[in-house]
């Protein structure tokens, strides 16, 4: 007896607040995010997203929760680019190298020697610089929540160290499919060779290319340090990855969850970070125990000279990014 007044107590009181127009305070819906990863599950990248979602759900008392697909099962990077813009892929880390049809202001990045250190690019894209790109994105409906390390990328080849540009002369270099790279190359009197990364091995197994350029872990995991034995550290580009995420599902969190998924993802950036030099210094340990020679290049100041007509070309095709590029090349 006492349940069916209860019961016909909250029917009652229901009814009056429709006919109030109000209802009864319902907890907010539970949103569940998908994750874009275009690498393998034990990797740094991959360990900062799972930090990251991990955080979010914590903080968000289950509100927010998360799953990561690793290895590219949902698509290329610039399919999952495109899906992220849609929403349809909720959050993703994205290499800012190939963002820059999608992003023009992430093609600053992508320029030869406009970083001086992985240190500073760090301060810059936490600063100002990292600002900047991050109200481009925004505006094409990718919103940045943390700056990951992809490392520096520096040459190697099957002919000899490189020392000066003069040394890259008439070698063939593997490069990215992007006008900067092709124009870097050339620049320094080498013939570049835009090719597919899964290609690379076998052209410089039977002489295709006599080289390419990539970070440490890269060079040492796709065993390219069997088929190239000198890597000369030029750290000619310093490209940055971004823990981002869908505009329109940011949209739709509320100002709470969205102060929540800012601190994890700065959180996971710094993780990432940790766990990437960590990665490098064994990927490093590992190509020279293989037989690597390794040289650092004691003077870049020739190769960043030998950039000047990449610069002045993408400044001529990109004048609204002219402030954008100073920002960071005069930064100390």
């Amino acid at each position: 007896m006492k349940t069916k007044n209860i019961l016909r107590s909250f029917a009652l009181g229901g009814a009056l607040l429709a006919a109030l127009g109000l209802s009864f305070p319902t907890a907010p819906e539970a949103k569940e995010l998908r994750g874009w990863n275009i690498h393998v599950p034990d990797y740094p990248v991959s360990h900062g997203m799972e930090q990251f979602i991990a955080e979010v759900a914590e903080k968000t008392g289950g509100r927010v929760t998360g799953k990561v697909f690793h290895g590219g099962v949902l698509g290329s990077q610039p399919d999952a680019i495109e899906q992220v813009r849609l929403g349809a892929i909720d959050f993703a880390v994205f290499s800012l190298g190939p963002m820059g049809q999608a992003v023009p202001e992430t093609n600053v990045v992508s320029l030869p020697f406009i970083f001086k250190s992985i240190d500073q690019m760090y301060r810059l894209m936490d600063g100002a610089a990292g600002e900047a790109i991050g109200e481009g994105m925004a505006a094409k409906g990718i919103v940045p929540l943390g700056w990951y390390d992809a490392g520096a990328r520096s040459f190697y080849n099957s002919v000899k160290p490189i020392n000066t540009p003069g040394d890259v002369g008439g070698m063939k270099v593997r490069v990215m499919n992007n006008d900067l790279f092709v124009g870097m190359i050339e620049s320094m009197g080498g013939n570049a060779t835009p090719m597919a990364f899964a290609e690379v091995y076998q052209s410089l197994k039977t002489g295709v290319v006599d080289g390419a350029e990539n970070n440490p872990p890269s060079y040492e995991s796709t065993n390219h340090f069997e088929v190239a034995k000198y890597y000369s550290i030029s750290e000619h580009l310093i490209i940055p990855e971004c823990l981002c995420m869908s505009k329109k599902t940011w949209d739709g969190l509320s100002a709470e969850d969205q102060a929540v998924l800012k601190e994890a993802g700065k959180a996971s950036a710094l993780k990432q970070r940790e766990l990437w030099q960590a990665r490098e210094r064994k990927s490093m340990e590992a190509v020279v125990a293989g037989g690597t020679l390794v040289n650092q290049i004691a003077d870049k100041a020739p190769f960043q000279n030998a950039m000047a007509a990449v610069y002045d070309q993408f400044l001529a095709q990109n004048p609204e990014l002219t402030d954008l590029v100073n920002l960071i090349r005069n930064a100390d």
